[in-house]
């Protein structure tokens, strides 16, 4: 049709039929066929135009369908909002904050203005320090600083590094709020005071109890020989002095001979002396002379045998020999050094003249025995060893890092493996050099086991204990968050539950951490005792706290 109205326009004979011809064609077909012309640019643009209606009629239905759903939510609306007979709805309904944006704190500041912001302490590394402006505190009444707080914060930033919080940092200054309290529990957010507590700060490391070396010996044979009697076995109490062992040694009974032979020739030789001295008007001076240069190497010989035996551990005394018979002497060096309860179970006939005894060089107990009677042993070879056990060594790993807060006098605390008891001392010594692969660091201790319940070889942990304070600030562990630059926890307004009415808040507060145990946090400063921090669910806080300056950003860099 559109053609037929182009047609029209462009020519106006065509409005009058012309005759048909024979074959069914008009003439004036046959003469237009013959004699057609190019459509006329006028009606190129109606032909256009003409075409294009149907297709933009209908993108323009689906531009209208896509702005309705759009403003509409895509849902169809009631018959009733169509006619205009419902009341429109106003949300109330803050997004960012999560609570009615009409009692919105963050949004509407004027519902619950804050407090006195007193900005960075430089001293105690926090925002708003409760130390020296209690009146931050969330408390009905400002309490009461000690100066025993100030003595204990500085005592605790001296002691060690402290985790610094960022001095521009501003998230001190939010406040996460809730509906109501209904909506504080089910977000299972739990709460509790802010108490004071003992705290000790320690430092941790596995250590090692052993025999203390200076306290300990090892006793063998100073000559070859075989076992003749063991006197001792293994955890035997002995005193200094007391024979453990009797070997008999050829060595030894050379040593009496020898000694007998020298008292024999220097008596000899004191006779001669003392002959010729009489006589030396009569005789030649040469011969008092030679006589004395005799008596005199054999004074020299028997010092020399007499120290060779001191040597064996034999208490030789020349100068009680003075003036015996040749039996008495052979009696008395027979059985030297064999105590006399000792000598009473042997028979002097028949004894020996080799035996050597071995004593104990100190108070102590048997704690290894490696020799039988009739053993045959040299110097190489350890027969005893005897050890004090009033006295043990402790030796602790420390790491390399914690080094600048030992000292020597530093109580340590020792707990073995498996045992519930632990054991005290003092730091005596700390090594100069680090371990090659661990990069631990040795300290040893001296433990009191008057009591004999150490044992040697025992593992377990230990701890140095830094400082101990008895009236420290403490939080519960794990209610304390890094929220990018800050240590934060999150204090319950004090009006909370003042009315159904008032503001559901927790205020963020910064705070510097000290000592943790696995009960309690030790807190610098941040928080005062009596104020009420939220502790179980305490990340949900955290979350919104994060939620909330997603967008805004913070001004510190988040480590």
């Amino acid at each position: 049709m559109s053609h037929s109205i182009i047609d029209a326009l462009d020519n106006p004979q065509s409005r009058h039929p012309a005759p048909s011809s024979a074959n069914g064609r008009s003439d004036q077909e046959s003469e237009q066929g013959a004699n057609a012309k190019p459509r006329s640019p006028l009606r190129r643009v109606l032909s256009m135009l003409l075409e294009s209606i149907g297709p933009t009629l209908v993108l323009a239905g689906f531009a209208a369908v896509f702005y309705f759903g759009h403003h509409n939510d895509w849902k169809i609306p009631k018959f009733a909002a169509l006619t205009g007979t419902v009341k429109p709805v106003i949300s109330d309904w803050c997004e960012e904050h999560s609570v009615p944006e009409s009692i919105c704190v963050e949004c509407d500041p004027t519902l619950m203005p804050k407090g006195p912001d007193y900005g960075w302490c430089p001293e105690h590394g926090v925002h708003n320090c409760p130390l020296h402006h209690p009146d931050v505190a969330q408390l009905k009444d400002t309490p009461m600083v000690l100066p025993t707080d100030f003595e204990r914060a500085a005592r605790a930033l001296a002691i060690a590094p402290r985790k610094e919080n960022n001095s521009a940092c501003e998230v001190y200054k939010t406040r996460i709020q809730f509906a109501s309290i209904e909506s504080v529990r089910q977000a299972g957010v739990d709460v509790e005071l802010v108490e004071r507590a003992p705290v000790v700060e320690v430092v941790n490391g596995s250590g090692e109890i052993v025999y203390d070396p200076t306290r300990k010996a090892s006793l063998a044979s100073r000559v070859p020989g075989t076992v003749w009697v063991v006197e001792k076995n293994v955890g035997d109490r002995v005193s200094k002095g007391e024979v453990l062992a009797v070997v008999d040694a050829a060595e030894v009974g050379g040593l009496k001979s020898s000694l007998m032979r020298s008292l024999a020739e220097r008596k000899l030789q004191q006779q001669n002396v003392a002959r010729l001295t009489e006589a030396r008007n009569a005789i030649a001076g040469s011969l008092i002379l030679d006589a004395e240069a005799a008596l005199a190497k054999a004074q020299a010989d028997v010092l020399s045998v007499e120290q060779s035996l001191r040597n064996l551990g034999l208490p030789v005394q020349v100068d009680s020999l003075q003036g015996l018979s040749e039996q008495q002497v052979l009696d008395q060096l027979r059985l030297l050094g064999i105590p006399d309860s000792l000598q009473a179970r042997l028979n002097s006939q028949l004894v020996t003249s080799n035996l050597l005894p071995i004593f104990s060089p100190l108070d102590g107990v048997v704690i290894e025995r490696f020799v039988s009677p009739g053993e045959v042993v040299d110097s190489t070879r350890i027969l005893f060893q005897v050890a004090d056990i009033s006295q043990m060594w402790l030796t602790l790993n420390v790491p390399l890092e914690n080094m600048s807060q030992l000292a020597i006098g530093k109580p340590v605390h020792f707990q073995a493996d498996g045992s519930r008891e632990s054991v005290s001392g003092t730091i005596d010594w700390i090594s100069t050099s680090a371990d090659k692969t661990t990069r631990m660091v040795q300290v040893r201790a001296v433990l009191d086991n008057s009591n004999g319940r150490l044992r040697n070889e025992t593992f377990g942990t230990g701890e140095v204990v830094l400082r101990t304070e008895s009236d420290a600030i403490v939080i519960p562990t794990g209610s304390s968050h890094w929220e990018g630059c800050c240590q934060v926890v999150f204090v319950r307004d004090k009006n909370y539950f003042d009315s159904p009415e008032n503001y559901k808040v927790f205020h963020v507060r910064s705070v510097r951490l000290g000592a943790t145990s696995e009960k309690y946090t030790e807190v610098i400063s941040g928080v005062l005792p009596g104020e009420v921090i939220a502790t179980a669910g305490s990340d949900v806080l955290r979350a919104q706290l994060l939620k909330n300056n997603l967008g805004a950003g913070c001004d510190c860099v988040a480590e």
